[in-house]
């Protein structure tokens, strides 16, 4: 996608040095845009850890970047492995990590060591590449959602979408997932229109789904989070659609806390809710995601406290919360399948169920 005018990935390998990886700082977003330098893999987990890069696909192809950045330093198997094991860790919830890590380590484990460190860089290439491809697709598929509820409306009306958190191309490595056909919609002349959940308490929607409109020039409100169902009731909703970090065998979605609640709200008003899913953020080794899948919680300071541009331009950080007051953060909730119209994969379209995804995934079984 583009930022005034000009074309990024992401993520991608110095074009000055070819081997050193380039990241958009997003917690600078959308105050700064700030483009860091990763040399080794120390800086690769810790730039997904501390959310510098974020969104499911993304940090599974930061991390893939991360292990060639460790063979560059020391391409024995048992760094492969520690480093493999280490950049895992730094975010439970997202399958993609592991997907990810996975496909790096089966590449390069049986490989000799003089040879991992250009395997690595053109697997990392590899996945990043794939990824574009697969969010291109999703793209595809989700536009003729649009088209059909267009179609209804008839020309002089828009299309209102409803997204939660951030699933553009900044949290993959390009199109996004659930933003992707809204960029297509838009790309196309069609009269799209987003409501933009600010997605507290980091809120991804307000500074980086927002930012991306922005910049491509897509219709949009910022919304409060609680503003979703009020929109719905009133018919000002088309379609929700999301991106998800995992989904499971049987269809239950992973995302960004408060899906869930916009999921109900949709079913309660009948509004179609859609998940954007990339192949790998399929997850056929857990079956019940409520039950089965890892919620990382994360610090409380991300509650208690905000951060914004003053009225003089600065960026200060101050808290909101009462002192003494205590903070949970839960960063991730599981919407259950039954409340999932259905699902938009690069292989077409359908259903949240156990059938459905191993009749479109059978390598998957």
């Amino acid at each position: 996608m583009k930022i005034d005018g000009i074309h990024y990935r992401s993520v991608w390998v110095d074009k000055d040095d070819g081997w050193s990886v380039r990241i958009f700082d997003q917690t600078r977003l959308p105050w700064a845009i700030d483009i860091l330098r990763l040399t080794d893999v120390d800086q690769a987990a810790h730039a997904i850890r501390s959310m510098q890069t974020r969104g499911a696909p993304l940090i599974g192809a930061v991390a893939a970047y991360g292990v060639a950045l460790a063979m560059r330093a020391d391409a024995s198997t048992a760094h492969l492995d520690r480093v493999v094991e280490m950049l895992g860790k730094t975010r439970p919830t997202a399958i993609n990590l592991r997907w990810a890590l996975d496909r790096m380590r089966a590449v390069l484990h049986n490989m000799a060591p003089a040879d991992r460190v250009a395997a690595a860089y053109a697997e990392a290439a590899a996945i990043c590449d794939d990824d574009v491809e697969t969010c291109r697709k999703i793209g595809e598929n989700g536009l003729a959602l649009l088209q059909e509820i267009a179609a209804r409306k008839g020309p002089d009306q828009r299309v209102n979408v409803l997204t939660h958190c951030n699933a553009g191309w900044l949290a993959t490595v390009d199109y996004g997932t659930a933003l992707s056909p809204i960029f297509q919609a838009h790309d196309a002349g069609m009269k799209v229109h987003v409501w933009v959940d600010e997605t507290r308490p980091r809120n991804q929607g307000a500074a980086l789904t927002a930012f991306e409109l922005v910049k491509h020039g897509v219709p949009h409100t910022v919304v409060a989070d609680n503003a979703g169902g009020h929109l719905m009731q009133h018919g000002e909703v088309d379609i929700c659609i999301v991106g998800t970090d995992r989904v499971t065998r049987q269809g239950d979605v992973a995302n960004k806390i408060g899906t869930y609640l916009k999921a109900l709200a949709a079913r309660d008003n009948g509004v179609p809710f859609w998940v954007a899913l990339p192949h790998s953020t399929l997850d056929m080794r857990v079956r019940d995601g409520v039950a089965e899948i890892p919620i990382e919680e994360r610090a409380g300071a991300e509650v208690t406290d905000l951060t914004g541009r003053t009225a003089d331009g600065r960026i200060e950080t101050i808290r909101v919360v009462a002192e003494g007051s205590p903070a949970a953060n839960p960063a991730f909730d599981v919407t259950p399948a039954r409340l999932v119209t259905g699902l938009i994969t690069e292989r077409g379209r359908t259903e949240a169920s156990e059938a459905a995804l191993l009749a479109l995934y059978p390598e998957k079984a």
